[in-house]
């Protein structure tokens, strides 16, 4: 009864439990758990980061390839830049609410994030001698100190997410007893002062940066916060769910657009618009985090255990999706495949399906379920 001791506000009604003379109000959803969202979101996240990486190659090919499929990576672009902050988002909603002993928390949750991610740098640097894009010599000392140089600071673009995820679980028991026992109105205090210490580091607002240190609220920490508030926060907004659509599409346009204007001012592609720090990310992210909270989605069984099946393959989908598009574009399955707007969902999807097929092979084998994610 312990883990069901936390608000959630979602469609339904209220029920109230007592635990040691504190209320705490559970809103009941007989239909629609509030994990069920939560998972589609997780899944939709992750397809968009495969997306992203699939397009990011055409976006970097800027006046060597025509306009029409340049814009196409640009919007595909700005269609999915939530991926990563709405990963973020959902660890916030999931684990901020509980109360953690510090021993075990890292027992449990920063081994489940460290091993899968320690044997897939290992892949990737194996990859990059078997590419020749590294080597190694006769000495095992030099050979160790690079491999060690790689893991410090990361064998492969997308791994980056993984090191500032660790960083983040380092202060979740902190953030975590923060968000539990402040107010609404302090943690909307939190998320105003991050939003605005955002502002002051954008480059038309940075003159105006002051020297007061304000770090303290920088970085994803925010996201994580951001999550589990507007998970948990009730809302009387009607058709929430169709003013979140619109915020999305909207922001999309402003990012697709500015991106455009930029390239067309600079001939470089510029990433003002992109950067996950930034208030156009903020805006859409949270424009589909809610409206996947607010969507009921009705699903067959079928389609739920399928579901059910990616999820538990999801972290180890994002650790190796990265290393099936390489070996795809060995084949020419890419964004070239035909007509970018057919051919970065395609190649995206199908990366999507073989890498489930590969990390559900790895954790059959021995051992396998502490490597595969």
């Amino acid at each position: 009864m312990g883990d069901l001791l936390f608000l959630i506000e979602d469609y339904g009604k209220y029920v109230i439990f007592k635990n040691f003379g504190i209320f705490n109000t559970l809103m009941i959803t007989p239909n629609k758990p509030y994990t069920e969202w939560i998972n589609n979101l997780r899944i939709i996240a992750l397809f968009a980061v495969i997306v992203l990486h699939t397009s990011a190659v055409l976006l970097a090919e800027y006046g060597k390839v025509s306009v029409g499929d340049w814009l196409t990576a640009d919007i595909y672009n700005a269609i999915v830049r939530f991926a990563v902050p709405v990963f973020v988002m959902i660890t916030g909603a999931l684990l901020l609410h509980r109360e953690y002993e510090l021993g075990d928390f890292f027992k449990k949750r920063l081994s489940r994030v460290v091993t899968p991610f320690l044997f897939w740098s290992l892949v990737y640097i194996g990859y990059s001698w078997y590419n020749d894009e590294i080597t190694f010599g006769a000495d095992v000392w030099a050979n160790t100190k690079q491999v060690f140089h790689l893991l410090k600071y990361g064998s492969s673009y997308h791994l980056w997410y993984v090191y500032m995820l660790i960083g983040l679980y380092f202060v979740i028991p902190v953030v975590g007893k923060f968000v539990r026992n402040t107010s609404p109105k302090e943690i909307r205090y939190f998320l105003l002062i991050w939003i605005i210490v955002m502002l002051l580091a954008q480059p038309w607002l940075v003159r105006y940066n002051p020297q007061v240190d304000l770090h303290y609220f920088a970085g994803y920490i925010g996201y994580l916060v951001l999550g589990h508030y507007l998970a948990f926060r009730e809302f009387k907004l009607p058709n929430i769910r169709g003013w979140m659509i619109l915020v999305f599409v909207l922001t999309v346009i402003v990012i697709a657009v500015g991106t455009w204007l930029l390239y067309k001012s600079n001939s470089t592609v510029g990433t003002l618009f992109y950067e996950p720090l930034s208030p156009t990310i903020v805006l859409l992210s949270a424009s589909v985090f809610l409206a996947a909270r607010f969507t009921a989605i009705k699903m067959s069984p079928a389609i739920i255990r399928v579901r059910n099946f990616v999820s538990d393959y999801n972290y180890g989908i994002y650790l190796g999706h990265a290393l099936v598009l390489y070996l795809l574009d060995r084949f020419d399955i890419s964004y070239k495949l035909c007509a970018p707007i057919i051919s970065i969902p395609i190649t995206a999807l199908l990366c999507f399906a073989l890498t489930l097929g590969l990390v559900w092979v790895i954790s059959k084998l021995p051992f396998g379920k502490w490597i595969s994610g």
